[in-house]
């Protein structure tokens, strides 16, 4: 590594978004309210929550072994997700890591029984994380289409990631709701109800 690439983020402040605007990969110089960086915010929330999830994986030790690497690769795909939004016209999210996801998911799925009432965000610490994640991923979903109705071009991977993460992580909160007490079930007339 060449001294100037190792010193390439050692200046944290650059003074050019003072005015409220802010550069993306193509050169466009855009507000800092923009749909685009809306969005590329939301991302950035969300891999931060991700982040907050891995760790509480690794002090609850529920499904450590079988979900750490995932989650991580998670948060790297994240990551190349942001970086997309800011470089207008470049892909970096493939139909693969959608296909990932959905192997993922279907995993930890099939030993889950069906749902018959919605599921309150609750039942253990690290199900709420869960749960947190996925409302976050919903709204990170909900920029990005904003973005693209605005006129923004989103690469439609990258729309179906989020979409699929979030699923991901309901069937993650499921599952460690599970594991430690049981899902919180939405009664209508306000009465909590655990399913084990």
């Amino acid at each position: 590594m060449s001294e100037q690439e190792y010193n390439r983020l050692s200046k944290i402040y650059t003074r050019t978004g003072d005015k409220g605007t802010t550069g993306l990969g193509d050169g466009r110089r855009v507000s800092k309210t923009h749909a685009r960086i809306e969005a590329i915010g939301a991302v950035d929330e969300l891999n931060s929550w991700m982040g907050l999830l891995i760790n509480e994986l690794k002090d609850a030790q529920i499904m450590r072994h079988r979900l750490q690497k995932p989650l991580e690769t998670i948060q790297h795909r994240l990551f190349d997700l942001g970086g997309e939004l800011a470089m207008p016209g470049y892909q970096l999210i493939q139909e693969a890591f959608v296909t990932d996801l959905e192997n993922t998911l279907d995993e930890f799925n099939q030993h889950l029984p069906p749902l018959k009432n919605f599921v309150l965000p609750g039942g253990s610490r690290l199900a709420c994380y869960c749960h947190m994640a996925r409302s976050v991923s919903r709204r990170a979903e909900r920029q990005v289409i904003a973005a693209k109705e605005s006129g923004e071009m989103i690469n439609s991977p990258l729309m179906q990631y989020l979409n699929r993460l979030s699923d991901l992580l309901f069937v993650l909160a499921r599952v460690a709701a599970r594991k430690s007490g049981g899902e919180v079930l939405w009664q209508q007339s306000g009465k909590q109800q655990v399913d084990n």
